[in-house]
């Protein structure tokens, strides 16, 4: 049984991380899920929140706002629409991104405005935890 698993975190802008994980914490859409070296396949989407990596005894987190995760027994990928290190959020960060979700939400239309207000819920409670 393999110890480690290939990890790897891009974004349009860059790539975040490219590593031999041990264990990653992701905020699925559905809920937050540990995928760990001979993980089942799986996909989904994500909604914001930190993916969390230990990878050589070290853990490092990183924000995403939504986006695509793909586990399988060798990797898991997550392919964010927008991520940061964890050192890279600040107050200003969180509130682009909550008046982006609140834009969302106030222009989707009928059929998309339930996903739109959970993707703001979720913002404002990631807000929230952050200046607790």
């Amino acid at each position: 049984m393999a110890d480690t698993f290939q990890f790897d975190l891009v974004s349009p802008e860059r790539r975040l991380a490219s590593v031999q994980a041990t264990r990653v914490q992701i905020p699925g859409s559905e809920g937050d899920f540990t995928a760990m070296p001979n993980h089942a396949p799986f996909l989904t989407t994500l909604r914001p929140g930190f993916v969390t990596v230990t990878a050589e005894g070290q853990v490092s987190e990183y924000l995403v706002t939504g986006g695509f995760a793909e586990v399988t027994p060798e990797a898991a990928s997550v392919l964010a629409e927008r991520a940061l290190p964890r050192g890279e959020v600040n107050a200003e960060v969180m509130a682009e991104i909550e008046a982006e979700a609140q834009a969302a939400f106030d222009s989707a239309p009928e059929e998309g405005r339930t996903a739109a207000a959970q993707r703001l819920r979720d913002v404002q409670a990631l807000t929230a935890r952050l200046r607790g």
